[in-house]
C-alpha cells in the first residue's frame, strides 16, 4: 500500500496510518478474546439449562422420532429438551398428574404420559389430559401389533368403570379396557395394578408387570405368573414386581422390590438372585434384591438398577456393581433407557438426575 500526497510518497502519513492500523489490530484482538469468553459463557449456560431441576426423581425417559427428550418425574411432572433447550409441563400445562411413570410414542407421532393417576397426551405442541374410554368389550382382547397399552386410572386398584384389575389397550382410534382373567381375592384389590411398562416379546406375546403378577397375553390365551405359579409364601416373600423386560435371547426378567429378580425363559422359571448367591444374606451389603429397572445393553450385558444397593452389570458370566464410589450418586435408579446413540441413561433420585456409564464410571448426563 502506498501514501501519495501531490505525486509523492507521504512517509509521515505512512507511519501515522501504521500507528493507527496496529491499534486496531490489537483493539480486534482483544474484541476476539472476548468474543471467545462469550460464546464459552454462552456454552456454560446451556449446559446449566440442561441439568434438569427436578429433586424427586426420573420416573421414564423417551426420545420421540422427531429428536426430542422427555423425562418424567416422579412427583414434578414432565420435561422436554429440544433445540430451544428444556421445558416443563405441570398439571396447570394438561397433565392428568404430576408423577410420570411411563412415556410411549404412538404410530402417529403422539406422544403419551401414565401418570401415578389419569393420561395425557402431546399433540400439536399442546398438553391435555385423555379421559376418553370404551368400556363396552372389557372382555373382548384383541392381539394389535401396534397397540399400546395404559394401566388403569387409579394409581393403585381399579375405579366403578373398571370393576376389576385390567389395563387399557390403545389401537391408534380408540381407547378400550380389557379386563384380566383374574379375580382378586379381598383385601387384593392393588395386587395386580400395573406397575411396569408393557413389553411386546418377539413371539408377539404382551407382557404386563403387576404388583403382585407377570400376566402374558399371547393372542390366543393367558399365562400367569404369580406367588401360588411360583410357590412363594411369607417365608419366602411375595412377589412385589417393579421392572419386567425380554432381552436379545428371548427370556423374560422379572425385577422386584424385595426378593430380587426372576428369569424365565419360557419353559423354566428361576430365581436369579438366589441362583447367584446375591441376596442380602449372601453378600452383608450391595445386593440384588430391591430390583427396580432393568435393561439390555447393546453388546448384550444386562443391567439392573436398584434401592440402595447401586446398579449391577451382567456380563453372562460374571457381576459388577456400581455405587457412589463409581460416581453414582443416586440410590434409587427408577429407570433405564436406551438412547439412540448407544448409551445406556439410568433415571435416579436421592438425588436426582440422569446419569450414563462412560466405560468405567458414571457421570451426570441431565
Amino acid at each position: 500500500m502506498k501514501f501519495i500526497y501531490n505525486g509523492k510518497f507521504n512517509a509521515t502519513l505512512f507511519f501515522f496510518a501504521l500507528i493507527i492500523f496496529c491499534f486496531s489490530c490489537s483493539k480486534q484482538k482483544k474484541q476476539s478474546k472476548a468474543g471467545e469468553i462469550a460464546i464459552k459463557n454462552k456454552s456454560e449456560k446451556r449446559i446449566d439449562n440442561l441439568t434438569l431441576k427436578y429433586t424427586s426423581g426420573i420416573r421414564s425417559i423417551l426420545e420421540d422420532s422427531k429428536g426430542n427428550i422427555w423425562f418424567g418425574s416422579h412427583l414434578e411432572g414432565l420435561a422436554k429438551l429440544d433445540t430451544n433447550g428444556l421445558t416443563y409441563y405441570t398439571k396447570e400445562n394438561g397433565l392428568s398428574d404430576m408423577q410420570i411413570r411411563t412415556i410411549y410414542e404412538d404410530m402417529n407421532g403422539a406422544i403419551w404420559f401414565e401418570g401415578g393417576k389419569g393420561l395425557s397426551v402431546f399433540v400439536e405442541n399442546k398438553i391435555s389430559e385423555h379421559t376418553k374410554r370404551n368400556f363396552d368389550s372389557i372382555n373382548t382382547w384383541k392381539p394389535i401389533n401396534n397397540s399400546l397399552w395404559f394401566k388403569g386410572d387409579k394409581a393403585t386398584g381399579y375405579n366403578e368403570l373398571e370393576k376389576g384389575p385390567g389395563v387399557y389397550q390403545y389401537n391408534g382410534q380408540e381407547i378400550s379396557f380389557r379386563a384380566f382373567p383374574i379375580s382378586p381375592k379381598e383385601g387384593e384389590e392393588n395386587y395386580y395394578s400395573i406397575t411396569t411398562p408393557f413389553v411386546k416379546s418377539k413371539t408377539g406375546t404382551f407382557w404386563f408387570g403387576t404388583y403382585g403378577a407377570a400376566i402374558a397375553y399371547t393372542g390366543t390365551e393367558f399365562k400367569i405368573i404369580d406367588n401360588d405359579f411360583i410357590g412363594l409364601n411369607k417365608e419366602t416373600g411375595f412377589l412385589h414386581i417393579r421392572s419386567l423386560i425380554e432381552d436379545s435371547k428371548g427370556n423374560i426378567w422379572i425385577g422386584n422390590n424385595g426378593i430380587g429378580v426372576f428369569k424365565y425363559d419360557g419353559k423354566e422359571l428361576i430365581n436369579f438372585t438366589e441362583q447367584h448367591t446375591l441376596k442380602q444374606k449372601n453378600t452383608k451389603g450391595n445386593s440384588l434384591d430391591r430390583v427396580f429397572a432393568i435393561k439390555e445393553d447393546t453388546l448384550g450385558n444386562i443391567w439392573f438398577g436398584t434401592a440402595e444397593s447401586g446398579v449391577w452389570k451382567y456380563d453372562g458370566n460374571s457381576f459388577t456393581n456400581y455405587s457412589k464410589e463409581n460416581g453414582l450418586e443416586s440410590n434409587q435408579i427408577w429407570t433405564i433407557y436406551l438412547a439412540t446413540n448407544g448409551e445406556l441413561w439410568f433415571g435416579g433420585a436421592n438425588p436426582s438426575g440422569v446419569y450414563v456409564f462412560n466405560g468405567t464410571s458414571f457421570e451426570r448426563k441431565f
